[in-house]
């Protein structure tokens, strides 16, 4: 089941703001504790098993999946001919939710995966409302002709107005639309993900 209590309280679990936006930044700076009434002091060492145990988890919130959704990734990764670590982060990249994210038409992967599931964009012409649909290269996701006037596209234009996307996306920021140029690679995977570790905590 996937979480949907409060995400400030997920962001300081994991001691790293998961999802980029900076509400979430001045609430771990207020509130920088483990969240619950045992939370006063930051936990003690962690063994290897409970740092690999975070690392999933702290992945698994960052992309919004359950622990069923997840592990079907690192299955699809396992039995893929590239590294585990980098055929998980890759998939997870490729999710159309998280590229329109990347693309910058969203503040955070949810607001992505909302516009998605309303219907808000098109892929290669078709109405689409599946957020884990997978993008491939030359694909063209844009958002719906009827939708592009919508407030919330000019606000987040203005929030993330120096925002640069990662070059395996070409945006065209005024009509609202981007092109998959090529898969993502190490360089654009979320640097706080140690995926070595997803792995051995999946190999145990």
């Amino acid at each position: 089941m996937r979480y949907t209590g409060p995400k400030a309280r997920l962001c300081r679990r994991e001691g790293v703001n998961l999802f980029g936006s900076q509400k979430y930044q001045k609430i771990m700076g207020r509130s920088p504790n483990i969240p619950g009434m045992h939370g006063g002091k930051r936990q003690g060492k962690l063994s290897e098993y409970g740092k690999q145990l975070r690392e999933k988890q702290k992945a698994k919130r960052m992309y919004g999946l359950s622990e069923k959704q997840f592990y079907k990734y690192y299955q699809k990764a396992v039995q893929s001919k590239q590294v585990t670590g980098f055929a998980l982060l890759q998939q997870l990249e490729l999710r159309l939710d998280n590229a329109v994210y990347r693309a910058g038409f969203a503040l955070t992967r949810a607001q992505a995966r909302q516009f998605v599931s309303h219907g808000l964009f098109l892929v290669n012409g078709r109405r689409v409302d599946v957020p884990s649909i997978k993008v491939r290269p030359g694909d063209i996701v844009e958002v719906r002709s009827s939708r592009k006037g919508s407030p919330v596209f000019k606000h987040n234009r203005e929030e993330q107005e120096k925002y640069a996307a990662p070059n395996w996306l070409k945006v065209d920021v005024r009509d609202l639309k981007f092109e998959i140029v090529s898969l993502p690679e190490q360089s654009h995977f979320e640097p706080l993900i140690q995926p070595q570790m997803i792995v051995e905590f999946y190999s145990r």
